[in-house]
C-alpha cells in the first residue's frame, strides 16, 4: 500500500502568525499547537494539513515547492489576499493566467484563474 499524504511542513519565523494567516486564507482551522508547531486543516479529521514549524535561518531564493489556489473569482481573491497581507511578486512568470503572491513571510504561491 502506498503512503498517504499527511501534511506539508512550512518553515516559519513566526509559526502561530503564519498559520493563522493561512487558516484565514484557506478557510481552515487550527487543529494543534505543540512546542511551537501549529497545524491547520480544513476540518480536524480531514487530511492533508499544513504544519508550521519554527526556524531561525533565513530563507534564500525562490520556493522549491508552492501551493496553487483556484478560487471562483481570481481578481476578488487576489484583492482579498493582498488586503490580508500578501504581496504580488515577480519570479519571472511573464504573461501567464495566474498571479504569483507571497504570504507575510515571503513564501510564494499562485492564484490560478477560475476554471
Amino acid at each position: 500500500m502506498p503512503s498517504r499524504w499527511e501534511q506539508v511542513v512550512v518553515d516559519a519565523e513566526d509559526p502561530a502568525r503564519l498559520a493563522a494567516w493561512w487558516a484565514e486564507a484557506l478557510g481552515y482551522q487550527i487543529v494543534d499547537e505543540d512546542a511551537g508547531d501549529v497545524e491547520i486543516r480544513r476540518r480536524p479529521d480531514e487530511l492533508p494539513g499544513l504544519l508550521f514549524t519554527p526556524v531561525t535561518d533565513v530563507r534564500k531564493g525562490k520556493n522549491r515547492l508552492h501551493l496553487d489556489l483556484r478560487p471562483d473569482d481570481q481578481g476578488n481573491e487576489v484583492e482579498r489576499l493582498v488586503n490580508m497581507g500578501a504581496r504580488p511578486v515577480d519570479i519571472g512568470q511573464r504573461d501567464v493566467s495566474w498571479v504569483v503572491l507571497a504570504d507575510p513571510e515571503g513564501n510564494e504561491f499562485c492564484v490560478l484563474a477560475s476554471r
